[in-house]
């Protein structure tokens, strides 16, 4: 009946936690979150649910009463290569949401290349096959990014739904119209 209502989950800060993937509570969690006291109803959607002895609208935004502190280091994650690097091959430039899209060492392990941030990046599975173990420049030098600039990178991938109420938490830096 509710499954098309979730709730956006801000930080204290009113800052989404996480915008890739969004970070969202179903319908019964963001209740019981409201009810336990751990978060605060922001905004609510036209529908309610009835208890006995309570009538509430659903919450369609909601925010934690403690700041959680975002992680200092963002963790080497196959996604988040992916993520840092916008999902686009880095020797073609193509751009690859659902599949095809591999990792790959610019400098390769047996030349001495490590597995880190500043030597991994995305690429599409003909450019590496393409590449082999010889060196090719990427389009962008590899870097370790920070939680900022991978939060910079998820804006650019908007989820399929979005609810009117959460766009003045997940857009905050977008140019307004003139």
């Amino acid at each position: 009946m509710f499954a098309a209502n979730p709730a956006l989950v801000l930080n204290a800060d009113f800052q989404p936690l996480s915008y890739f993937p969004l970070s969202l509570f179903n319908w019964e969690d963001a209740v019981k979150a409201v009810v336990k006291g751990s978060h605060v109803v922001v905004a609510e959607y036209d529908q309610v649910v009835r208890s006995p002895s309570t009538v509430m609208r659903l919450p369609s935004v909601i925010a934690l009463r403690d700041y959680v502190r975002p992680p200092a280091r963002v963790a080497f994650t196959r996604f988040n290569v992916f993520l840092r690097d916008r999902f686009r091959c880095q020797y073609c430039g193509d751009q690859y949401l659902r599949g095809e899209l591999t990792f790959d060492h610019v400098v390769s392990r047996v030349d001495g290349g490590q597995t880190s941030w500043t030597n991994i990046v995305a690429a599409c599975s003909p450019c590496n096959t393409r590449k082999g173990r010889f060196y090719l420049k990427p389009l962008r030098e590899p870097f370790e990014p920070t939680q900022y600039d991978l939060m910079a990178a998820q804006r650019l991938f908007p989820p399929n739904f979005l609810h009117e109420t959460w766009r003045d938490y997940l857009y905050w830096d977008v140019e307004l119209e003139k």
